[in-house]
């Protein structure tokens, strides 16, 4: 396969970089008790799903079951940075946020009813009919739940300021309980997929979804995208089709800026419903709440309205005009899809573009 079409930057996770503070850190954590909390293991996910607070509800009870020596390997300041970084809002495709070897959630860090914690408080920032498929995306892309994703906590659970965040390979996922303001989903996140492909075998190597992205499970909201193309007319799909696509990690806010693609205010009326209904295909695997959290964010900038929708033929897949690559972009809202050579999703999302995060790849 040519090098552009593979994904080197999903074969390179950044472990080494984000090891080193494991080692090199100043801990924000009260005493608390080392007594760990024992959590039925019928919480792990529909149940706790159920309650729009368990995840948060969960990270306090997780952090309380640290013992100290767990908590100077996982906790940090709220804004602890590293080589000028900040921690926290960072986020890229394939990274750990922790040492995976020896921190990773599966190892024998925790305990097993710590495990079962983290796993429940995972699960219940999903739409649970979402469940299933989210399994098989880890299981494609990083062996399975538990095999390969690190988490850490930032600022003191149940104080005003807290988040858990866990990364992996195609994950950057938070748990902010709403203290991180004026943001949806407690900071810039990450999905994607390297579906498997029966047609290679065991062979795990590829890269390269072929045209339709067989087994992809977020391949439909590209598809959903592109219905919306096809309903513009001629001056429309001007207006919407750009040559070149940004670097995909390119997702800071760009405020009131000028950038390319269709203003979705010039749409007409079955047109904006369509573009609301791959909205909220976007959104939809994320749990109740950070879907509001989205919906109020985009309405302090003026709504959907003030978005713009563009479509990148560059990196068209067989070249059959089936946009692989889109994003939809407002002033503090950025959903970039980037179908070539398989899945990489960037989301960043506030409600004034003077927010600032270091989202970046």
């Amino acid at each position: 396969m040519p090098d552009r079409e593979r994904c080197s930057e999903c074969e390179c996770p950044e472990a080494d970089w984000f090891g080193k503070v494991t080692r090199r850190r100043f801990v924000q954590a009260a005493s608390a008790s080392a007594a760990a909390m024992v959590l039925p293991r019928v919480l792990r996910a529909e149940e706790s799903a159920a309650d729009g607070k368990a995840p948060e509800s969960l990270v306090k009870k997780l952090y309380d079951s640290l013992s100290e020596k767990q908590k100077e390997e996982i906790c940090f300041t709220w804004d602890y940075t590293d080589d000028r970084k900040v921690l926290r809002t960072h986020v890229s495709n394939n990274w750990f946020i922790t040492d995976v070897k020896t921190l990773g959630i599966g190892t024998n860090f925790y305990t097993s009813d710590q495990k079962d914690m983290i796993e429940a408080l995972f699960w219940s920032l999903y739409n649970k009919d979402w469940h299933d498929r989210i399994r098989k995306q880890l299981q494609d892309d990083a062996g399975g739940y538990g095999k390969q994703q690190t988490i850490a906590i930032f600022g003191k659970p149940g104080s005003e300021k807290f988040e858990l965040v866990m990364t992996g390979r195609h994950l950057t996922i938070r748990c902010d309980g709403n203290t991180t303001e004026h943001v949806a989903f407690g900071g810039p996140i990450f999905y994607g997929h390297a579906a498997a492909d029966p047609s290679y075998g065991d062979d795990k190597s590829h890269f390269n979804e072929a045209v339709n992205h067989p087994g992809n499970i977020y391949w439909h909201q590209a598809l959903k995208a592109n219905q919306l193309y096809k309903m513009l007319d001629g001056k429309q799909r001007e207006a919407a089709l750009i040559e070149k696509m940004p670097n995909e990690s390119a997702v800071a806010f760009q405020g009131n800026g000028k950038f390319p693609g269709l203003l979705a205010s010039e749409l007409s009326k079955d047109q904006r419903e369509h573009l609301q209904s791959v909205l909220n295909l976007l959104v939809e695997p994320y749990r109740s709440s950070d879907q509001q959290e989205v919906t109020k964010c985009l309405m302090a900038q003026g709504g959907l309205e003030q978005c713009r929708l563009a479509f990148y033929r560059e990196g068209d897949l067989g070249n059959d005009g089936i946009w692989d690559n889109w994003r939809l972009e407002g002033p503090s809202f950025v959903w970039h899809f980037r179908g070539t050579p398989h899945v990489h999703v960037w989301v960043n999302v506030a409600d004034d573009p003077s927010v600032l995060t270091n989202a970046r790849g």
